[in-house]
């Protein structure tokens, strides 16, 4: 693991800490950023979010998708628990934590704007630190690169529906267009930006990809 991925919980606490401190800094400036939005997307933490999750859709090796046939029972348990079990269950802590025992120390306009994001983390199954803990744990690579394929791929079709179920359950509205819009820009297109790139990237040899990958990792945590 390079310092990036050894440290990763210390970069994500100062990227908090400068977070809250900016904040409060220069209140004017971030709420100009808050308003640049597209059917209520904001446009600039679009662009960020690219710059963090392209690097580690350039991983994805949506090839490997044939290689799904030869772990079945594997792949049916992380289907079932990205698909059925993660998305419902984050919802219904989202609610237990954010809706009944932190809501008296949190601001009550906000409440639903919380669990409408922890419902939007859950509904979206992780990539790139999926190669982190199988690379710890000695993983098949095989397996985690068709597994990591195969759900980037349901992600792109199943994202909206679920999201959408969910925050009707949870009696929040989000218009279909924000979560079309959402699909688009967050999951769309970085993943056809990336694998345009990963072609190119390949086409001038297998080294070349690898230095590549190393050089725009560590952009994935900035």
């Amino acid at each position: 693991m390079n310092i990036f991925e050894r440290y990763l919980t210390v970069w994500v606490v100062l990227c908090i800490a400068a977070g809250v401190w900016l904040g409060n800094l220069l209140p004017g400036l971030f709420q100009a950023i808050g308003h640049m939005e597209v059917a209520q997307v904001n446009i600039p933490i679009g662009i960020l979010i690219w710059v963090m999750i392209i690097p580690m859709l350039l991983k994805v090796d949506f090839g490997a998708l044939h290689e799904v046939r030869r772990h079945v029972r594997g792949i049916g348990v992380t289907l079932f628990v990205n698909w059925l079990v993660k998305p419902f269950s984050m919802a219904f802590l989202a609610w237990v934590f954010i809706s009944v025992w932190f809501a008296p120390w949190l601001p009550q306009d906000q409440l639903d704007s919380y669990v409408a994001g922890l419902i939007l983390l859950a509904a979206a199954p992780c990539t790139a630190m999926v190669f982190v803990w199988s690379r710890l744990c000695n993983g098949d690579p095989l397996f985690t690169l068709s597994q990591v394929a195969l759900n980037d791929s349901i992600m792109i079709f199943a994202f909206a529906p679920i999201v959408a179920l969910l925050l009707g359950l949870s009696s929040i509205i989000v218009p279909w267009d924000t979560l079309l819009t959402s699909v688009l820009l967050y999951i769309l297109i970085p993943v056809i930006i990336a694998q345009l790139w990963r072609k190119i990237l390949l086409a001038k040899g297998e080294a070349n990809f690898d230095r590549a990958v190393q050089r725009i990792g560590p952009w994935s945590v900035v």
